[in-house]
């Protein structure tokens, strides 16, 4: 493709000698030869610094901010933009043949923006699901790294989805992406507010500054579905220029409304209203937050032209997210619930739907990132200490920090006379839960949720908890701790 036709949406700033472009990088340890490498100022290295070098490998040109002093370079206001448009361009602008709808919220993304593809794809438009979990397309499956991915991830994929017959595609925007302009250039036909809860904040400065974030969706939308339990959201109707619904289980004016709950170990039913119709509704997955996550995927169907007798139908058929209050194991005596809560209102919402079941003790396992926002720590420990009967301290992707520290800081949280445990190994502490489980015992192993790793200094490893889960079922009868 033509250097001049990727840079087609882009104020330059200096000259160029148009020519062939074979990729686009911003990684200077991939491959160059032929392509144009951008300078990206990341949160911790400043891609300008390997400029020159990466002209030595091979690149045609670098995109940079500033004069570095390189006879092959292209000065560009802002490189994230920049980029975020070329990698749109090189995979054929396919984003623009999409239906996009974007999910935003500090929990629910995921399962609202699953949601949303089964009842899309249910009604016959074919969906593409880009999420923390996975990408799924057509009958493909790919992993992803990130919630929402680097541009040209992002639009590779767009491409793959739209070739192999997509019409739509429901997915998570997350803060940092954009923040980071990850999502620019993308026109969103519906952006969905899920909620705002403490999160993140080792990368945004303070609350405020995560909501800002979150709201730039609602300038690359057309239209809004929003949650207004939420305090964030209530505001967020206030600040946005685009049309919106709005969902609620307190607030009869909301345009999707829901009363007459009933919350199980099955699921949820509730009475759904929407204008003059009243809708019973059945959703096969536990907790208040699943009538809002069922509300706000019928709002974007009935937005999208769904009937409601459509998506109620639909969504009775959906059995279970995977990582989101997933039973990975029960028999008689009790069950272990695997779930992502990683967040003190994430904690709080799994805790508090699992205490409207329970006929037993609530256990829950349970650590915090390393690396991470360390203010929400004692918070979570808090939290957990109101709402499960034990406590078990582990550890949850400690990365380059002790365990041990992190688990002092959650310790901070839990008051002296609550019952806990301290395991630092996420394998045994499992093992113990299993090993001590009690009659009627709802054990919730928090934080891994669909993941199948556990991050160690800079190193992934593979973890799967479902496998910790069955091993440990097998050999339950060994040694007690």
């Amino acid at each position: 493709m033509l250097l001049s036709a990727l840079l087609s949406k882009t104020k330059v700033l200096s000259e160029y000698k148009d020519c062939e472009v074979s990729d686009v990088k911003v990684n200077s340890n991939e491959q160059l030869k032929n392509a144009i490498y951008v300078c990206i100022h990341g949160v911790k290295i400043d891609g300008h610094q390997f400029a020159a070098e990466a002209l030595r490998k091979g690149a045609l040109y670098v995109i940079c901010e500033s004069n570095l002093g390189l006879e092959k370079q292209i000065i560009v206001e802002d490189t994230r933009l920049c980029y975020a448009n070329m990698c749109k361009i090189l995979f054929e602008n396919k984003a623009d043949l999409l239906t996009l709808i974007a999910t935003t919220g500090t929990n629910g993304k995921t399962s609202v923006s699953t949601i949303i593809k089964t009842l899309l794809n249910n009604a016959g438009i074919e969906t593409g699901l880009v999420s923390t979990i996975r990408a799924e397309y057509a009958n493909e499956i790919e992993s992803l790294e990130q919630t929402t991915p680097d541009p040209y991830i992002l639009h590779q994929l767009f491409h793959k989805m739209e070739r192999k017959g997509c019409k739509a595609v429901s997915m998570e925007a997350s803060s940092h992406a954009l923040d980071q302009k990850r999502l620019s250039g993308c026109q969103f036909e519906i952006g969905v507010f899920t909620n705002l809860t403490q999160d993140h904040l080792d990368y945004h400065k303070d609350m405020e500054d995560y909501y800002l974030a979150k709201r730039k969706l609602f300038n690359i939308a057309r239209f809004g579905v929003i949650n207004i339990d939420d305090t964030y959201g209530k505001r967020l109707t206030e600040e946005i220029q685009i049309p919106f619904y709005t969902y609620s289980i307190v607030n009869p004016k909301a345009d999707f409304y829901a009363d007459q709950i009933i919350c199980s170990n099955q699921g949820v039913q509730f009475n759904l209203h929407h204008k003059q119709i009243e809708s019973k509704v059945s959703f096969a997955i536990p907790g208040l937050y699943s009538v809002q996550n069922a509300l706000a995927g019928i709002a974007v169907a009935t937005k999208l032209g769904i009937s409601l007798f459509n998506s109620i139908s639909s969504i009775a058929k959906i059995k279970g997210i995977m990582g989101r209050n997933e039973i990975v194991y029960a028999n008689p005596s009790y069950q272990i619930i695997c779930d992502f809560a990683h967040t003190p209102d994430g904690l709080e919402n799994i805790l508090k739907s699992t205490r409207q079941y329970a006929t037993g003790r609530v256990v829950l396992l349970f650590g915090c990132g390393g690396d991470r926002d360390k203010t929400k720590r004692p918070k979570m420990g808090a939290v957990a200490s109101k709402y499960a009967d034990f406590l078990i301290v582990t550890s949850d992707n400690p990365r380059t920090e002790d365990p041990e520290f992190i688990i002092n800081d959650i310790l901070k949280g839990i008051p002296e006379n609550k019952d806990h445990v301290v395991i630092v190994d996420r394998s045994d502490a499992i093992c113990y839960a299993i090993k001590n489980a009690m009659p009627n015992d709802t054990i919730i192993l928090a934080g891994k949720g669909h993941e199948q790793y556990q991050i160690i200094g800079t190193r992934k490893y593979l973890y799967d908890e479902r496998v910790i889960v069955q091993d440990c079922v097998n050999n339950k009868d060994g040694d007690e701790y």
